[in-house]
Parts: C-alpha cells; structure tokens; sequence
C-alpha cells in the first residue's frame, strides 16, 4: 500500500513514505523484544516515568506545530487538533500519577496461605491505528504499555504516515530507548507476520469490523492476545423530559464534531414525539450554518472529510438510503464552491430497519433521526444494531436517565452530554464495536501479566 500525505483541503501531496522491507521489520521484532527482556531484568519503571514526563512537556510545547501536520494530513480543524495534543498530554499526567498504584502487587485474602499477585509486563505489542486522531489513536495504547514495559511496534493509517512518525520521534527526542515504540510503514501481509511471530505477544487495534476479523483472525490463529476497538452506529436519545436549551449546546457537535469522522459520534438521533419536528428544525439550523473552508483557519467551523475515498464511500452511503426510502430533511447536494473533500452536513429521515443503511456506520456529517413514543420504543430502537460502543441519553431527571442508559446495550452511556474521552474513563465497546478497554485502570491491565505468588500454610 501507498503511505502518502495527501492534504484533504488542497488534494496536494504531500509526502511519500517508503514501505518497510522485511529486513527491516526483522530488525524492529529484534530490538523491541531484546528492550522488553532489559526491562524485565532491571527495575526501570522511574525512567519510563520520567521519559513520560518529558513528553508530555515536549507535547505542550509544540501543542501549535504538532496539531497543523494532523491537520495538512487528514484535514481536522486545527482547534480540534490541538485539543487533541492537549488531551495526550493529560494521559503522560495521568499515568504517570497512577503508575505505582497501577503497578502495586495486590495481595488475596487467604486462610490457605499468604497469596498476591504481581503486576508484570508480557511483552512487545503490534498496534494497528486508524488516521481520524492520528496522535490520540496511539497515544491511548502506547503511553500505559510503555509505564509497563511493552514495547510498541506502530503499523499506522496509511493516509497520516507524517503523523506516526511525528509522534514516533518525538518519543524518542523525550528519551525513549530504541525499541520503545517503533513506527513501520507494513503491508498487510507483513502485520500478520508480525503478530505471528513468537516475540510478539499481543495486538490491539482500533478500526473497522473488516480491519478487526483480520488481525483478530491472525491474533487468534497464533493465541495472541488481542483488544479491539471498532465501528458505531451511536444513539442520541432525547427523552420527553430533556432540557431543551442544554440540548441545543450539544446535540449538532455530537454529529459534526471531527467532520462526524469518530466512532463514537451520534449517529442516530432517536428523539421523543414530543420534541421532534422541532428538533428537526434546530439540528437544520445549525447544519446550515456552518463555515467550510481552510480548517487551518481558525473561523472555520466543518473540516473537510480525511479523503475522496472517503468521501465518495459516504456518498454512496447516502444515495443508497435515499434509494430505499429514506427521506432528504436538509442536505446531500453538492459542495462545489470549494476544493477539497467537502461533504454537505446531511439529515436523513424515515429510515425503516429494512433499509440495508439502518444498521450501518455512516462516517461523516450526515444525521439519521428517527421519533418514537416513549422510552421502551427509544431503547429498543437503539438496541437494535449490531454495534455498541457509546450513547447519548438527554433528560433533566438524571434518575430518568440513567434508568434508560442502564438498558442500552453499549459499553459506554453519557448523559446530558456528546462523547467524550478521559484519561480515568475506560473507552471501549460490546457487540461489533470491539471488546476491551483502552484508558483508565482497565486499559493500563489490559496487556499486563497478573502473576501469581502462593505460598500455602505447612
């Protein structure tokens, strides 16, 4: 495959990157997992903080320059970009903070004996990341595993390759030995060697279903273990008793947020009867209402989408629900006044569970929104997907929503608010949207080695 940067504004490319040779990849397997067995032999976890640290600071300091590659490569707005360096930047604080107690052997309570368990690293990890946060996709699985002691090897989206390697070196310029986290340019077949190989214990990756079978398939025919983060088709829920003006803060970033390129953005918008032509109307409003353009300028306000493939894919999307009886509320026209990958905010209606869209991730700017009576009718339409990563449930009786959000099969509700990502919240889903967790206690175990010690009583 081709790794390019191709700007999504000006369709220039950018840069060109050459694949990774097999010898190279050798190379990478040899040093990450000579690294993993240093670590195990010296207690290095106070240079690994300190590495942390300065990474971090690193990440702060060029908060500006590190946000505009993202954003010449895959064309999020360059507010977005940095919050999304200033988000990595709280996980380097975040872990380090909690590494000790993370780290901390656990002793069981046993008549039987004296029992606990050690907190150890397995081993060196193949990642497989997706382009829409092209430094926030790595930073959740590299951070934690390197405090454990497992080194990295990157195989990267193969549209943000500037990104990876931005990433990449700025942890090596933090202090990182050689091994620690190594960015590769792989083709497909060169992953499934890599999982394969018996100095790899692990992958983890965040993607499609498609992406996931197969490394999932590779992980599994080798008893790697193996985490994954994949689509959504989130619900937005709006309750009869929602507040409507906190409702009108969040629901149209909920959608447009990224482009509506983030698997946990609301996708469907399942709202009560009493609420429902006029919040046709608001999320109307708003659609229309944005500013495309540079996403480097900081008055625009929808980015383009992160490439023609994409968009045309989105496109196709459209067209075919509109061909199966989905109605056009706002949108799906054409953005001809400006170049780039520009995709008209859409909202769709009427999409019966016939529609072969009703059960499919739209990625980009386009609403599917749906009525429904009451609650029963909302939770049974959202729980019926094959996905369940996120939802959102809107009500001005908290007790309300959390009634509702404890029967929605996902692995993450939020209530009265969009998604979103924290250091100390686990992130992951159920059904096709993965299993595992990233972030949090519960990423930070995901690939560690819970070692027993037991001694029974003489």
């Amino acid at each position: 495959m081709a790794y390019q940067t191709i700007n999504p504004y000006t369709n220039e490319i950018l840069k060109t990157f050459a694949n990774t040779s097999d010898a190279e990849l050798e190379e990478t397997l040899t040093n990450a997992h000579a690294l993993y067995q240093e670590w195990r032999k010296k207690d290095c976890l106070a240079k690994r903080k300190q590495v942390i640290l300065r990474f971090g600071a690193l990440l702060r300091e060029r908060r500006t320059a590190l946000a505009t590659i993202m954003t010449k490569e895959m064309g999020k707005l360059i507010g977005e970009a940095e919050g999304e360096v200033d988000l990595c930047a709280s996980f380097c604080d975040y872990y380090v903070a909690h590494a000790d107690k993370f780290l901390q052997p656990t002793v069981i309570a046993t008549t039987s004996g004296r029992a606990k368990v050690l907190k150890q690293a397995l081993g060196v990890l193949v990642a497989v990341e997706p382009w829409n946060f092209p430094f926030y996709q790595i930073a959740r699985i590299f951070i934690p595993n390197f405090i454990v002691g497992n080194p990295i090897i990157l195989k990267d989206a193969s549209n943000c390759p500037s990104s990876a390697q931005a990433f990449a070196d700025l942890v090596m310029e933090a202090g990182a030995p050689a091994g620690s986290l190594t960015n590769l340019f792989l083709s497909y077949d060169q992953v499934g060697k890599a999982i394969a190989d018996n100095r790899v214990v692990g992958a983890c990756l965040t993607g499609s279903e498609r992406g996931g079978a197969s490394v999932a398939t590779e992980a599994g025919k080798n008893l790697k273990k193996n985490t994954m983060e994949l689509g959504g088709n989130d619900a937005f829920i709006v309750l009869d008793d929602a507040n409507w003006d906190q409702l009108v803060k969040v629901a149209p970033a909920a959608r447009l947020y990224n482009a509506g390129q983030v698997c946990t953005s609301s996708k469907r918008f399942i709202v009560n009867a009493k609420f429902y032509d006029r919040f046709l109307k608001m999320l109307k409003e708003h659609f229309a209402n944005v500013k495309m353009g540079d996403p480097l300028d900081r008055s625009t306000t929808l980015a383009p989408m992160n490439s023609k493939r994409a968009k045309e894919k989105l496109q196709s999307q459209v067209t075919l629900a509109v061909a199966n009886g989905a109605k056009v509320y706002y949108g799906n026209q054409p953005v001809d006044n400006l170049t780039g990958q520009f995709f008209m905010p859409t909202i769709l209606t009427d999409i019966t569970p016939d529609n072969p869209i009703f059960d499919t991730e739209m990625f980009g700017p386009v609403a599917s929104v749906y009525k429904v009576n009451n609650d029963q009718e909302a939770i049974e339409l959202a729980n019926n997907s094959s996905y369940g990563l996120g939802n959102t449930i809107f009500s001005s009786d908290l007790a309300h929503a959390e009634r509702v959000a404890a029967q929605i099969e996902s692995g993450m509700s939020w209530i009265n608010s969009g998604w979103a990502s924290l250091p100390e919240l686990p992130f992951g889903g159920i059904k096709n949207s993965g299993y595992g967790r990233e972030l949090s206690n519960l990423g930070f175990n995901e690939f560690v080695n819970e070692h027993l010690i037991y001694e029974p009583r003489q």
